[in-house]
């Protein structure tokens, strides 16, 4: 694209480009690096373009100092500081820059300690975690197990309003079984809680808190303003207790420019650093700019053609192969979503996820093979009714496309677009064909217990599987991290191939900024690096 250069480590998705890096910080020499772009199929005259581009990477150095601002993609009188009550982006970008969580998830949503030093449990029910020591609170208070417990408990007490009180209900016992350490006996066995703990609501306030417009946390910034649907301004923690890196900006002033145009046209003013949620017709404006840039973040959001096996005609079982068959995958990540997506298998779990079930043979568009289910199951020469809506991003064009594979094949699909509003109340899960759209999880369990297991409440199609409940539970109480992605496969490939949901392709998030602002990097937990772009990024002046 115009004013668009090359960059080669593109070529590498996620993980391989983290590898690399990291061969290029641990001083691997060069044999051992083109041996490793070997092993991932990347030859010798791509191999010492990479090999540059990362060491030029690896040799930028952050620097501290200046003033960003920031446009988020919403705001409202209801913005928060309260970790507990958050519910929308600008509320996580806040709570980050002014708290930490025990732990962090990364860029695979593995997490990785934070205010927590370590976790162990017996048999994953009764959970020991150690807490760091010499940690302060904004106001010089020193962190230990009690404001731990306090900021968990909180989520328990209906009268707090707590976003996550559905996923704290599993702590049966919060109690402090030492100065730093504290004991969360669980109701049943729960491998993945640490995951739940990495999640945002999970920050930790000091204990007794009751005034949370403060934001005074232990984060690697002060609240210095905070005014609800206007802004926030902070300022940089000069004892954050983290070694060795950011925080590197001086102040960072947020707000939210909900119009998508808006927030262009203010980045590409010059009027801030970085905005959030930008669509590919924007993204293409961005980069006919040489002194801005792109972020793509790779994430589980996906829409989703939904099929209801209790209805017909979803309840043949030829009915919804062949419709999983007419889906042109490559089209749809090229056509709709401008190649920014990644192409899926009918499972929901993404390929940045630990547990990507990636053996499982790619489904593929064959409208011979679709013709042959839907003759058997009596859709040949009949009307097919299918619902979409802008509600579900991308439900229109994908449904368009869906609409002319149908017609070559004898197949008369009916599209049926209705409002966005109330389409979630009145024809998600409500309709025999219709399109969902899910926003990433932060683990397989979380994702199939919401939407795959029999008595789950957003089971889209209806879809009842006994082996995948047993599976499910089973996974959920086993500590063994190869046994446990072996059960998550199997579940991944029962949902490929027999539920009633088809996911053509995983649908990235968008963030753009100036060139001049450094340490971005892509995070599975969401847009703007998780929501915590503030201790990473810094001004290359």
């Amino acid at each position: 694209m115009t004013g668009q250069s090359f960059d080669p480590l593109s070529l590498l998705s996620l993980t391989e480009r983290q590898r690399l890096m990291q061969a290029v910080r641990t001083g691997a020499s060069r044999r051992d690096v083109l041996a490793l772009l070997g092993a991932i199929g990347i030859g010798a005259g791509f191999g010492g373009s990479l090999i540059g581009a990362a060491t030029t990477a690896h040799a930028q150095t952050p620097k501290k100092g200046g003033k960003i601002r920031v446009a988020g993609f919403g705001t409202s009188t209801a913005d928060t500081l309260d970790p507990a009550k958050q519910s929308y982006s600008t509320d996580y970008c806040r709570c980050s820059m002014f708290y930490n969580g025990l732990v962090d998830l990364d860029a695979t949503l593995t997490p990785q300690m934070s205010l927590a030093e370590s976790m162990t449990s017996d048999k994953a029910t009764v959970w020991t975690i150690k807490l760091r020591k010499g940690v302060q609170f904004h106001d010089g208070k020193e962190f230990k197990a009690e404001d731990v417990v306090f900021s968990l408990q909180r989520h328990l007490d209906p009268a707090t309003g707590s976003r996550a009180r559905a996923l704290a209900a599993q702590m049966k016992e919060i109690v402090a079984s030492g100065t730093h350490e504290v004991t969360i006996t669980l109701t049943g066995p729960n491998a993945d809680f640490p995951v739940v703990l990495g999640t945002h609501h999970f920050l930790i306030a000091a204990a007794g808190t009751t005034d949370f417009t403060k934001g005074i946390g232990t984060g690697p910034y002060k609240c210095k303003e905070f005014t609800p649907g206007v802004r926030s301004i902070a300022v940089r923690n000069e004892n954050y207790w983290k070694q060795g890196g950011g925080p590197y900006v001086d102040e960072i002033e947020f707000f939210g420019i909900p119009d998508v145009g808006a927030r262009v046209n203010a980045l590409m003013a010059g009027d801030v650093h970085l905005i959030g949620n930008v669509n590919p017709a924007s993204a293409r404006l961005v980069l006919a700019r040489n002194d801005l840039a792109i972020m793509e973040t790779k994430s589980g959001n996906y829409t989703n053609l939904v099929m209801r096996l209790d209805q017909s005609p979803g309840n043949n079982a030829d009915f919804v192969l062949g419709m999983k068959l007419l889906m042109n995958r490559n089209v749809i990540r090229r056509n709709v979503f401008q190649n920014y997506a990644e192409v899926a298998n009918d499972q929901p779990i993404p390929p940045m996820n630990r547990y990507h079930a990636k053996d499982i043979p790619q489904r593929p568009f064959d409208p011979e093979k679709a013709k042959f289910h839907l003759n058997k199951a009596g859709a040949i020469g009949s009307t097919i009714p299918v619902v979409t809506s802008v509600a579900a991003t991308g439900s229109v064009e994908m449904g368009l496309l869906l609409q002319q594979a149908a017609q070559a094949i004898g197949v008369k699909i009916d599209l049926k677009q209705v409002p966005a509003d109330g389409y979630w109340s009145n024809f998600w899960m409500k309709v025999p064909v219709g399109y969902g759209n899910i926003n990433p999880r932060p683990s397989a369990d979380v994702l199939f217990s919401l939407f795959f297991a029999s008595t789950a409440a957003w089971n889209e199609s209806g879809w009842k599987n006994e082996k995948f409940d047993q599976l499910l539970l089973a996974a959920r109480a086993e500590t063994d991290g190869a046994k446990r992605k072996q059960m998550y496969t199997d579940m991944q490939v029962m949902v490929h191939e027999s539920s009633g949901i088809g996911i053509p392709v995983f649908i990235s998030g968008l963030d753009a900024h100036s060139a001049k602002l450094k340490g971005l990097t892509p995070m599975g937990t969401g847009s703007l690096m998780g929501f915590a772009f503030a201790e990473h990024v810094w001004l290359d002046a």
